[in-house]
């Protein structure tokens, strides 16, 4: 009700140039976060003056640990900081969510000469210029759109994207150690809901095949995957990680590695991002919207009449326990990680 009874802003009396500064405003999930990357990264190298400051949430801030050209981090969901965030003025404010009107008034209620963000709802009415949004296209190609008004048209993204620390690099060397240096595929078995997960059981059968062709696997993850870890490489060549790498860590680890089998996670997003080749497995959510591109991923998705059935973050309870997930066999997956692997070594 506030967003449709507050008067839209108004419109900047010349169009904003020589930026000094911006704010991005980034609630929501590591996927989301990762994905504004490489948007950031293109807006910095033409606007190299530009100080960047990113209003995230405690769960995906640190994926900007990944992009140096974030000046300061700032959290959402912590009082002082989003009141630090208010209290400045800024030449331009980006609000990136794509649907929840929250962000959309913080935007509002943030001193700028330019408000911008996606026009999907009543939060169109918050922005001086609002975005068009599709979920046919790649999601890092809507955040794109966003930029438009800066000058930003007809950008592409670039490969790799995420730069990770040489710390943090070390770190996780450090903990591959038991390796001895073999390549290894990682394995991330968690999800934000139960739908989108393949199974740790699943997961183990892979690792076992794998194990067979010379391949072991490093399990990465939170601590809620620490267990499936475990059941994971039971009589298994590998390394449980699950819970004992930060965000930046796990991204270092996979860098390491020879691909990722993941589902569509905010993990897959960061793998994508590395330029680390991805198996990846889809069902509930939005390939066209999600799914990695290019001859270095591939994606197992059944197609089913019921699926995607997520939108703007919601998926509604699955009647048929994830079939369109649990549909996709072992067989599958282990074919194309092997035939990933071939591909990749032969480029």
């Amino acid at each position: 009700m506030l967003v449709r009874l507050w008067p839209r802003p108004a419109q900047p009396i010349a169009p904003v140039s020589s930026l000094s500064s911006l704010l991005l405003i980034r609630p929501g999930g590591i996927g989301d976060a990762a994905l504004l990357i490489p948007v950031i990264r293109s807006f910095k190298k033409a606007n190299p003056n530009c100080e960047i400051v990113v209003l995230a949430e405690r769960r995906n801030g640190e994926a900007f640990a990944l992009c140096p050209e974030v000046s300061q981090v700032l959290l959402y969901d912590r009082p002082g900081q989003l009141l630090a965030a208010m209290r400045q003025r800024y030449d331009v404010v980006i609000d990136t969510e794509q649907w929840h009107r929250l962000s959309a008034v913080v935007a509002r209620l943030i001193r700028s000469d330019l408000k911008i963000g996606f026009a999907t709802n009543e939060r169109k009415r918050l922005f001086n210029s609002a975005i068009t949004y599709a979920h046919e296209n790649y999601e890092a190609d809507n955040f794109l759109k966003l930029f438009e008004p800066l000058g930003m048209a007809g950008q592409e993204v670039q490969y790799p994207f995420l730069k990770v620390p040489v710390h943090i690099v070390e770190k996780a060397e450090k903990k591959l150690e038991p390796l001895c240096g073999q390549a290894f595929v990682t394995f991330f078995p968690g999800a934000s809901i139960p739908e989108r997960r393949w199974g740790a059981e699943k997961f183990h059968q892979l690792a076992v095949r794998l194990n067979v062709k010379g391949l072991p696997i490093v399990v990465v993850g939170g601590g809620q995957d620490r267990e499936a870890g475990k059941a994971i490489l039971a009589g298994c060549q590998g390394l449980n990680l699950a819970g004992s790498t930060s965000l930046a860590e796990t991204a270092a680890v996979l860098q390491c590695s020879s691909l990722l089998v993941t589902g569509d996670s905010g993990v897959l997003h960061m793998a994508v991002g590395l330029n680390v080749p991805t198996v990846s497995l889809f069902g509930p959510g939005i390939a066209d919207k999600w799914a990695p591109r290019g001859e270095k991923h591939i994606v197992l998705n059944r197609n089913l009449s019921c699926s995607p059935c997520t939108c703007f973050g919601y998926t509604p309870p699955c009647p048929d326990e994830g079939r369109c997930i649990q549909e996709i066999s072992v067989d599958e997956v282990a074919e194309a990680v092997m035939k990933l692997k071939d591909v990749t070594r032969d480029a």
